[in-house]
């Protein structure tokens, strides 16, 4: 089985030895995204619900370069710093999936992330 990488310019673009995504199949591997913007390679300031717009923004971007959508999203991983932002960062994510099925997903607190985000979230999808 081949693997094709996707990069999109709408999101950013990785900081390591990554890529935005591969497809393998049909199935879509997206990294974690954090919330830099791509069009200044900052990061967003503001309340962790605005990491999460942003974070989901970047998703939506690389999904839409594999020519797929949230709707082909099976499988989410969202990663917090502190689990008090569960509501505030699912309140913004579940505004991606309202009307559609929602995929599989965990949640779960860790010791850090990139760049000092408080969230970051990755995603399988299949199409």
């Amino acid at each position: 089985m081949t693997h094709q990488a996707i990069l999109t310019s709408q999101a950013p673009a990785p900081i390591g030895p990554y890529s935005q995504a591969i497809r393998a199949g049909q199935t879509v591997f997206l990294s974690g995204q954090i919330a830099l913007d791509p069009a200044t390679g900052l990061l967003v300031e503001g309340t962790v619900g605005d990491e999460a717009e942003r974070v989901m923004q970047n998703l939506e971007a690389v999904l839409t370069a594999a020519g797929l959508t949230f709707a082909n999203v099976a499988k989410v991983s969202i990663f917090l710093t502190d689990m008090g932002f569960f509501q505030e960062v699912n309140a913004v994510y579940g505004r991606y999936f309202q009307g559609l099925t929602p995929p599989a997903r965990e949640t779960v607190a860790v010791a850090g992330l990139p760049r000092g985000v408080r969230v970051e979230i990755s995603a399988v999808a299949v199409g």
